[in-house]
């Protein structure tokens, strides 16, 4: 092959459509937002209002997996009673609430 077949070859082959590659990209990347980072937005923004709407009787569970009612609020703590048969009561931020249970019944609200 000479050089000048070569040359015409390397172009052919280099030349690519730039709108041909962002097409795809922006596909991806809309699926991946509508699978994946809107959802989670949504999961956040119910999970920080379930944060603002505990009250006192609460039954909750944190993060660690500890079971309570809650005796007192503050706008960032909890105090939450974890005794049974005494009285053992623990101070938690309220960022350390994973979910919120129905009172009385021990199933989660929904």
């Amino acid at each position: 092959m000479s050089h000048a077949a070569l040359g015409v070859v390397l172009q052919a082959g280099g030349a690519q459509d730039p709108i041909g590659f962002l097409v795809p990209m922006a596909a991806i990347m809309l699926i991946f937002y509508l699978l994946l980072i809107r959802p989670q937005q949504k999961k956040q923004r119910e999970h920080d209002e379930m944060l603002k709407t505990i009250q006192k009787g609460d039954r909750i569970v944190t993060s660690s997996g500890l079971h309570g009612v809650v005796v007192g609020t503050s706008d960032d703590l909890l105090t939450v009673d974890l005794g049974v048969h005494e009285k053992v009561r623990v101070k938690l931020e309220r960022r350390g609430v994973e979910r919120r249970l129905e009172k009385g019944k021990g199933e989660e609200i929904a």
